[in-house]
């Protein structure tokens, strides 16, 4: 949808003599217009230049309403492309660039809660030491995680680490810190590259379970490999998604 052809913010004046300050009142007339429709999911704002002389405040107080908008998951700025309505469902860009859940919630200012299920280290299952190049036997962390915004559960992990490249990982708090952001600042690995592959798959037992949803629901099923910038694999995984409550998008260039 165009961003030209579409109301903006100030329909009405701003009360500068009201008790609550401008950037309060900008944000919530932007907040009225994203919950009534009139600006709907993925619509484009104005930029802010444009939005700060439509209002006639400064930039400064324009990015205060902005900045409460995108940490309440109403916004989302996307560099080099603007600031847009976000979906009534999560959007991450794990389809797009090497990072983890947990990096993109902060990163939209998603507010989200990690439960650390269970952490065990134990000699790895044969597919999964076959996709970490490891020798029969030999330990992985395997660590399960929920993940839970505002609104419910959203995405159940289960991960594949290898220990003898993160010794003392298992030990590590890893409710609230990204696990790519451990194992790059605590053991100094470079996270270089990665795979995932997205199927649809029904809910079903423990799974079904922890997000909260009727077995055979439609659940996002997520198989990533993760390489460091040597081509080692440090990481496996399995992540599924509560379909309703975060959706996977790609932006995408012809050229």
């Amino acid at each position: 949808m165009s961003d030209q052809s579409s109301p903006q913010v100030a329909a009405d004046r701003l009360d500068r003599d009201a008790p609550a300050p401008l950037h309060a009142q900008v944000s919530e007339r932007i907040r009225a217009r994203i919950v009534s429709g009139e600006w709907p999911p993925h619509y484009r704002l104005r930029s802010e230049p444009e939005l700060a002389v439509e209002l006639g405040i400064s930039r400064g107080t324009l990015r205060r309403a902005l900045s409460t908008l995108i940490r309440d998951g109403l916004l989302v700025q996307v560099r080099g492309r603007g600031t847009f309505v976000t979906s009534t469902a999560i959007e991450p860009s794990i389809a797009q660039k090497l990072t983890t859940l947990s990096e993109d919630f902060a990163r939209q200012g998603v507010q989200v809660t990690t439960q650390v299920v269970s952490r065990e280290v134990m000699a790895a299952p044969s597919p999964v030491a076959a996709l970490l190049d490891l020798r029969p036997g030999q330990s992985v962390l395997r660590l399960e995680r929920l993940r839970s915004s505002t609104v419910g559960p959203v995405a159940w992990l289960v991960n594949y680490v290898r220990t003898d490249l993160a010794p003392g990982l298992d030990r590590a708090d890893l409710g609230d810190r990204s696990l790519f952001g451990l194992l790059e600042k605590d053991h100094g690995l470079k996270i270089s590259t990665g795979r995932r592959t997205f199927t649809a798959t029904a809910a079903a037992g423990r799974i079904a379970e922890a997000l909260g949803v009727p077995p055979g629901f439609p659940l996002l099923y997520l198989e990533q490999i993760t390489y460091l910038d040597d081509g080692t694999p440090i990481e496996y995984s399995d992540v599924w998604i509560h379909s309703d409550r975060m959706r996977v998008t790609s932006l995408l260039s012809r050229h």
